[in-house]
């Protein structure tokens, strides 16, 4: 985090603090995070585990009125799609002659991959797997960010030859 911390105050003339949060419980978290909000002019979270991740940013946003990002997923998708970009025009290659393979569905992936479609990649040139294998529809045992994810990786089973 010091790290970033510079990178901000370098580009962008902001001022960092780095605060080590020792919560392991999600609701003590939002708590922790909304008392000390007030002293900042936005918010940062990193390391925060899926699915956790998830509901600590969704409740924060709407109960702070601070600018607030979880860099796990959002620092993590804009750095692999400004990757996928440059890519492209480095190859002189468009998005739909690409398919990609997210290996992992933890916060960063699934941010990612939700990235990926907004720029243009269509749905079925994305496969996903977790630590149990593809994610697609027949699986009993998907969290609800992964169930959630199932529009934007509308055909996740792909004939191999």
């Amino acid at each position: 985090m010091e790290g970033k911390g510079l990178l901000f105050k370098i580009f962008a003339d902001i001022d960092v603090f780095d605060i080590e949060i020792d919560e392991k419980d999600p609701e003590k978290f939002i708590q922790i995070v909304k008392g000390i909000a007030p002293t900042f002019g936005g918010i940062n979270l990193e390391d925060i585990k899926a699915p956790e991740a998830f509901e600590i940013e969704r409740r924060l946003k709407e109960e702070l009125d601070i600018p607030l990002m979880h860099d796990d997923q959002h620092g993590t998708a804009i750095i692999s799609a400004a990757g996928l970009l440059n890519a492209c025009e480095i190859v002189g290659k468009n998005f739909s002659e690409f398919r990609i393979v997210i290996n992992g569905a933890g916060a960063a992936a699934i941010s990612c991959s939700r990235l990926y479609k907004k720029l243009g990649i269509h749905p079925n040139q994305m496969i996903m797997l977790d630590s149990k294998g593809v994610i697609r529809k027949d699986r009993t045992d998907l969290s609800d960010e992964k169930l959630n994810l199932l529009p934007v990786l509308m055909c996740m089973i792909w004939m191999m030859p």
